[in-house]
């Protein structure tokens, strides 16, 4: 069954703190990650429904969505927004750290979109809200998001979070891109994604970048982000003192370089 897709309009305001605005047309709906909800104005009623929001079907297509959606670590249940009054009303949606929210037309990209697990944070109803499962096992084991990765189907407005600064990039057939792993954002399924060890043991122990990058191989466009979110908590969680580690204002005999901080190095 062929579900319809909303149109909606968009505004994203903000700069590296952003939120994303989504205008909807009476009877017009859109669907939320659970928690992204910043604001809604008068008119609009929300609803909790089981599995992925696009509830197609009957029971068991709702059993699976909600199934895909537990793969992936996310609720069992999906937020949708929907307008029961008689004029435009909006809903906003805001990013969960700083970065930048990157508006994808689904039917401009082939209809499919694979996005890391917690990039995903609104769409227009209609789009599904599914999995992708890495069929080679390195890049299950060692491409930073495990073997389940997140799959936006349909041919609406879907928008993801990236975090720091967004790069934007459309790889030629047989282009390749060596990427570290946990800054890859969203990719087109014609895009290969492997898993390539940095080739020198030296390296790998002391380079500090681990033991494995990314391989994508065109064609297709990927979206790429400078601050993933585990390198911002790896960062938060060594600065502080309550976790055991220091921080900068702490001084030392050797002026704050300490024998553990040359070592260390910088994560």
């Amino acid at each position: 069954m062929t579900t319809r897709m909303d149109v909606v309009d968009y505004e994203i305001f903000g700069t590296d703190m952003q939120y994303v605005e989504i205008e909807l047309d009476p009877g017009e709906a859109a669907v939320g990650e659970a928690g992204a909800m910043m604001f809604m104005q008068d008119g609009i009623e929300l609803d909790t429904v089981f599995g992925d929001g696009t509830q197609q079907g009957g029971l068991f297509g709702k059993l699976m969505g909600a199934g895909k959606r537990l793969l992936t670590g996310e609720s069992l249940f999906t937020t949708v927004f929907h307008n029961e009054a008689a004029a435009k009303r909006r809903v906003a949606f805001a990013a969960p750290y700083p970065g930048r929210i990157i508006p994808v037309q689904l039917a401009e990209v082939g209809g499919t979109l694979i996005c890391q697990k917690d990039s995903f944070l609104c769409a227009a109803k209609g789009v599904s809200i599914g999995i992708a499962v890495q069929q080679r096992l390195g890049v299950g084991f060692f491409g930073g998001e495990g073997f389940i990765m997140q799959r936006l189907d349909g041919d609406g407005l879907a928008f993801v979070h990236a975090g720091g600064t967004l790069v934007e990039r459309a790889l030629r057939p047989g282009e390749s891109l060596r990427v570290d792993t946990g800054c890859v954002v969203a990719y087109q399924p014609t895009v290969d994604f492997d898993i390539q060890y940095v080739g020198k043991i030296k390296t790998a122990l002391f380079g500090g970048e681990g033991l494995f990058y990314a391989r994508l191989t065109g064609p297709g466009k990927v979206w790429l982000q400078s601050l993933p979110l585990s390198r911002l908590a790896n960062r938060i969680v060594t600065s502080a003192p309550a976790a055991g580690g220091r921080g900068r204002d702490e001084g030392s005999m050797l002026g704050g370089l300490a024998l553990g901080g040359l070592l260390g190095g910088d994560d």
